[in-house]
């Protein structure tokens, strides 16, 4: 998720450009997350089927 969108309940401002404390708080909390968890879930599934494609003929092309 990014702060692009998100609207302060507290100043009513988005939150990217950081009006009060609670949006910087914010933020900086969202700025700290995990690479992987900005990423959707369809996103997820296709970088795991993609990731087994590739262990799969890894696998073919040893046994060759």
């Amino acid at each position: 998720m990014t702060c692009d969108r998100l609207v302060c309940a507290n100043c009513a401002g988005p939150v990217s450009e950081g009006r009060c404390p609670v949006c910087r708080a914010h933020r900086e909390r969202l700025h700290r997350e995990s690479p992987l968890g900005n990423l959707s879930p369809v996103t997820l599934f296709t970088l795991l089927l993609a990731l087994l494609a590739v262990a799969f003929l890894a696998q073919r092309v040893a046994v060759a």
